[in-house]
């Protein structure tokens, strides 16, 4: 009998899965490091911020700005150097600035399309390459909840998440051919830096950081804030083709039932 999933990388099956994940220094994209690396996988990690001494090996950390098409372009090179193939590309790097649509400066806009759209047009450009070189895998762009459902202050970031959602739909049917699949995450209320750092939005009501994230939780079904490693799982649910194997194009809205629930309730 041929147990084979249809759509899983063929070639390679004797060596170690390689994944490159970029945001690696955050709440979420540490967590999904941690993650990939205990399930035998090496690791390709990329912030702009020092992750620290701990990275897992083997594996390789590079220091860089996704926002920029040079180093975009050094990465990868670096990711080619390592291995020579990708099974996973995790676009997980975010800029987020909160503040008024009118009070948003073209640079401001600029940079937010840049990290958060632009950067993954080229990274898989350039990864495309390397999945070639596995014979298919995976891409998981994490969006947000924001691409769907939305609030004030926030408009260049939604808007950056919603163009990575269409994104993600027609990468997915280009590279179908390819053995490529490509989904999207939508997290809803995580707690990471960048949240944190957005709670001065006014949206939440309360004075200290404490009391806006216990209002923020109020807010979804499950009465509670998601934890960075909820999301890595469920990013590494997508990546691993013995999973998610007749999935692409799909996005996986996890927010504790935050978009269930009517505005209006």
């Amino acid at each position: 009998m041929n147990d084979t999933i249809p759509g899983a990388s063929a070639s390679r099956s004797s060596d170690p899965r390689v994944v490159l994940i970029t945001g690696a220094s955050g709440g979420i994209g540490r967590a999904t490091v941690a993650l990939f690396a205990s399930q035998g996988w090496r690791v390709i990690g990329v912030d702009r911020n020092d992750f620290g001494a701990d990275f897992p090996q083997p594996g390789r950390f590079i220091q860089a700005d996704i926002s920029r098409g040079d180093h975009l372009e050094h990465i990868f090179e670096q990711a080619s150097a390592f291995s020579g193939y990708l099974n996973a590309l995790v676009n997980n790097a975010a800029l987020q600035v909160s503040k008024p649509l009118l009070e948003t400066s073209v640079e401001e806009w600029d940079a937010v399309m840049a990290s958060n759209l632009r950067s993954v047009f080229l990274s898989v450009k350039l990864a495309h390459p390397l999945f070639k070189a596995a014979d298919g895998g995976a891409i998981v762009n994490v969006s947000s909840v924001h691409a769907v459902a939305t609030s004030a202050n926030i408009a260049a970031y939604a808007a950056s998440k919603g163009g990575l959602l269409a994104l993600t739909r027609a990468m997915a049917i280009e590279f179908a051919p390819d053995n490529i699949r490509v989904n999207a995450i939508l997290p809803g209320a995580v707690d990471t830096p960048m949240l944190r750092a957005g709670l001065d939005r006014g949206h939440l009501g309360g004075s200290t950081i404490t009391q806006r994230l216990d209002n923020l939780a109020r807010k979804t079904v499950n009465g509670r804030i998601g934890q960075p490693a909820e999301i890595a799982h469920a990013i590494y649910f997508l990546a691993d083709a013995t999973q998610s194997s007749f999935m692409t194009g799909q996005a996986l809205v996890v927010d504790g039932g935050a978009t269930a629930r009517l505005s209006t309730e």
